[in-house]
């Protein structure tokens, strides 16, 4: 087979001709194309990501938006139940529950149904409460309240409790203004919430006096008809939409967003309700959604704003200004090499007629090279001619072979050393893959890709007294001076005994897979470098179940365990490995993993470390699923906390919040008080009906106290008939008047079959330096004095 020598091209198609300008001209011109394709894919990705950004910033501010609608809803919806749960609501009481809710609220106010006939009592009965100058007022064309007309029925405000500098507007009569009629009329018909459409609000400060007006009726208690009759009266949150909306909110020149609300109550003109005072920047992003509002739908439109644009700026010109300088470096750096490269090529064909002189003096050392065959004693050496005749045997392939040079050179073949029934089958395998027979001679000979490197192969050799060697061959074609194909090199080296190390490994490999199939959990060795790099040396296969990462992953990429584990969890877990590592101590941790199928679950790890000589760690361990027990323990820790019978928070569990809340107000300051109450007379209820009928007084004590109490109110039940409630960021004064609504809640409402249930209450605020014990004595305290005093009764805090 002839060889001809091959000139390489510049970059694989250029050829060496051609001059070094033209090369840097043509990758300046590649540089620029790849450059403003990338540019366009940047620019193409920022625009995505600017706009899931913004999708998430709306998102939020609708959520936000949303979030104080129904607070205002729930809040007036409280004040409605605090009305109709109660026979009566004075003036104090009124201003003692409104007060805590003026949050982003202008004002609470209560107004009272009256007839023309009733007209001049009511009047009589509010200035008798201390209104002086109390009557019924309206509107005039100015804007400014004056005496009420005649009419068959007036709606008016007799409680207000507002943030407003310019007072409340007593006696102000709602159904004299249509829109407010209008509104009532709605919450009449629909026997809820209604909200009027966007109006001019009494008594409020200019900055703030445009808004809505919520409105809910407040209904006869145990009225068998209630359903069929008008309310006695409503309650309303005055609520300006820029105080709703802009409060919380980041300054004008910094909020990325422009919001903008419409009002839909109108099918002519849609009046803006409220819009941001920083101006939308000029972008085609934009969002818009529908929030409701008792009966009303409002649009809300939301645009970026400059603040938005200016905090997400496209980086493709820089892109672009780097790209090209890259590309014009690079055109001159492969300018520099190409003509560096043809400098280069003329001095080797310059040396390589040298070489060619001294091939002569070459042949001279052939003898040299056949005593260094001889010297290798540990390789067989074997060369043929174009027959496969031997001609070339050295002392390594008789000492491995056990035949002689005499016996072998010029007498036997290549293929007279190989075992017969690996030819045939490789020679088989050959025809096949060629489509054309080659001889068994060839077999050992052929490779199996012809565009492959040669390769070494294993073959089976015979020895001159017929037992079997193992050996990897080398075939290799020897060429002559013109690069003609003139015969075989074999080189061989004996791998039996490598074979027998290989097989044994193979073995306990299978062994090992084997035991650890039938382990639950998984079985692992874990490596830390001495640079704290990290490495999986072994993973069974239940290390599958643990993470849902195939064991060869792990063994690829050790850092692919650490993205399941649970991001809370992560910092843990390896600072738990670092010193494990500096004090080659046992390393034991549970932490959670966070999976794409099974989603969140918890595993324990053991392992036991071992330092190494070069100064890494290698742990031994094992990892198992604990996702039952932890599930297992989280349900005893949620029945220690709770009372059984009540279903309230015990004993236990109200001494935990009562250390993390003083903890917090002695920390950072803040209000914090109790309410202690005690069931009057619950031996005789049991005494009477039975343990069956006082365990379900118990159960409604508990289900009308808990009605009455804020989310962040703790009730708790301390044992028996005695009860305490943890009221975080309330004053004392505060919690009288808490208490004071949950003692007349209670004693309002008979129980079936038992009567009119009363309980004590005692009421203490913390004090600065005072400790858990003492807050709690003083509250006792309270109820004993309540007790003593003849039951029945709200005890203010004790001295």
């Amino acid at each position: 087979m002839s060889l001809h020598a091959v000139r390489p091209k510049i970059l694989g198609f250029i050829s060496e001709d051609v001059s070094a300008w033209l090369v840097a001209l043509l990758v300046l011109l590649v540089g620029g194309v790849l450059t403003g394709l990338l540019a366009w894919s940047t620019l193409n990705l920022f625009h995505h990501q600017l706009r899931q950004r913004f999708q998430l910033l709306a998102s939020e501010r609708y959520s936000r938006i949303e979030e104080r609608f129904q607070d205002q809803e729930q809040r007036l919806d409280g004040l409605r139940r605090f009305f109709a749960n109660s026979d009566s609501v004075s003036r104090a009481e009124f201003d003692g529950y409104t007060k805590p809710l003026l949050y982003r609220t202008q004002a609470y106010s209560y107004a009272e149904r009256v007839s023309r006939d009733q007209r001049a009592a009511f009047e009589q009965r509010a200035r008798d409460e201390g209104l002086s100058s109390f009557a019924l007022r309206e509107l005039d064309a100015a804007g400014q309240l004056k005496l009420a007309g005649e009419r068959d029925e007036y709606v008016v405000v007799l409680y207000s409790q507002t943030q407003s500098k310019l007072g409340s507007p007593l006696g102000y009569d709602l159904l004299a203004q249509p829109l407010r009629r209008a509104t009532l009329e709605r919450a009449n018909q629909h026997g809820g919430m209604a909200v009027s459409q966007p109006m001019t609000l009494v008594s409020i400060e200019p900055a703030y006096a445009r808004g809505v007006l919520l409105v809910a009726p407040v209904m006869q208690r145990n009225s068998q008809e209630a359903q069929a009759t008008k309310p006695y009266g409503y309650v309303m949150a005055v609520i300006s939409m820029r105080q709703l909306l802009a409060d919380g909110l980041p300054e004008a020149n910094r909020d990325s967003l422009s919001v903008r609300i419409l009002d839909l109550s109108t099918n002519d003109q849609h009046e803006v309700l409220f819009e941001s005072p920083n101006p939308p920047a000029v972008s085609d992003l934009s969002a818009t959604r529908l929030l409701r509002l008792a009966d009303h739908d409002y649009q809300v439109d939301i645009q970026p704003s400059e603040a938005f644009v200016q905090a997400n700026h496209s980086s493709v010109s820089s892109l672009v200004v780097l790209g090209g300088l890259l590309s014009i470096l690079l055109s001159a750096l492969l300018y520099v090499l190409v003509s560096q490269r043809q400098r280069a090529l003329k001095m080797v064909e310059l040396r390589t007629q040298e070489l060619r002189e001294r091939e002569q003096e070459l042949r001279g050392t052939h003898g040299q090279l056949r005593g260094v065959l001889n010297a290798a004693t540990q390789v067989a050496i074997i060369a043929t001619d174009l027959r496969g005749v031997i001609s070339t045997f050295n002392a390594g392939a008789e000492q491995m072979l056990g035949y002689t040079s005499a016996e072998v050179v010029g007498h036997m073949t290549l293929e007279n050393l190989h075992l017969p029934r690996e030819l045939v089958a490789r020679a088989a395998e050959l025809s096949t893959r060629y489509g054309k027979p080659v001889p068994t001679c060839q077999a050992m000979l052929v490779e199996g890709d012809l565009e492959s490197d040669h390769e070494a192969r294993e073959w089976t050799l015979v020895r001159s007294d017929g037992s079997h060697l193992m050996v990897n061959m080398l075939a290799t074609p020897v060429l002559d001076e013109q690069g003609l194909w003139v015969g075989h090199l074999a080189v061989c080296i004996d791998i039996t005994e490598r074979k027998r190390v290989h097989e044994a490994l193979a073995a306990r490999d299978l062994l090992l897979k084997k035991l650890s199939a039938h382990v639950p959990g998984g079985i692992y060795q874990f490596k830390m470098e001495f640079d704290g790099r990290f490495s999986v040396i072994y993973a069974s296969d239940g290390i599958r179940e643990i993470y849902e990462l195939e064991p060869d992953v792990l063994l690829m990429n050790a850092e692919s365990i650490f993205t399941r584990i649970h991001p809370q969890d992560t910092t843990r877990v390896r600072a738990s490995i670092k010193a494990s590592a500096d004090n080659l101590s046992p390393w034991r941790e549970e932490y959670r993993v966070q999976l794409p199928l099974r989603g969140l679950r918890w595993v324990r790890g053991e392992a036991t470390p071992e330092e190494l000589p070069g100064g890494g760690v290698l742990w031994h361990g094992y990892i198992s699923d604990i996702s039952d027990m932890k599930r297992v323990e989280e349900e005893l820790r949620a029945l220690s906390v709770t009372d059984s019978l009540t279903g309230i928070h015990n004993r236990r569990y109200f001494q935990e919040r009562l250390t993390s809340e003083m903890a917090r107000v002695e920390r950072g300051g803040g209000d914090l008080s109790v309410i202690m109450l005690d069931i009057d007379h619950f031996k005789r209820i049991n005494d009477l009906h039975g343990h069956a009928v006082g365990d379900r007084v118990l159960r409604i004590v508990c289900e009308r106290i808990g009605h009455r109490l804020r989310r962040t109110d703790v009730f708790c039940r301390l044992g028996g008939e005695e009860f305490m409630v943890l009221c975080p960021d309330i004053s004392g004064e505060h919690a009288h008047v808490l208490a004071q609504q949950l003692w007349q809640g209670l004693r309002s409402t008979p129980i079936d079959g038992v009567g009119t249930v009363t309980a004590s209450f005692g009421i203490a605020s913390w004090r600065v330096g005072e400790g858990a014990d003492a807050l709690l004595l003083r509250a006792d305290s309270g109820v004993y004095a309540a007790k003593q005093a003849g039951r029945d009764r709200v005890e203010g805090e004790m001295t």
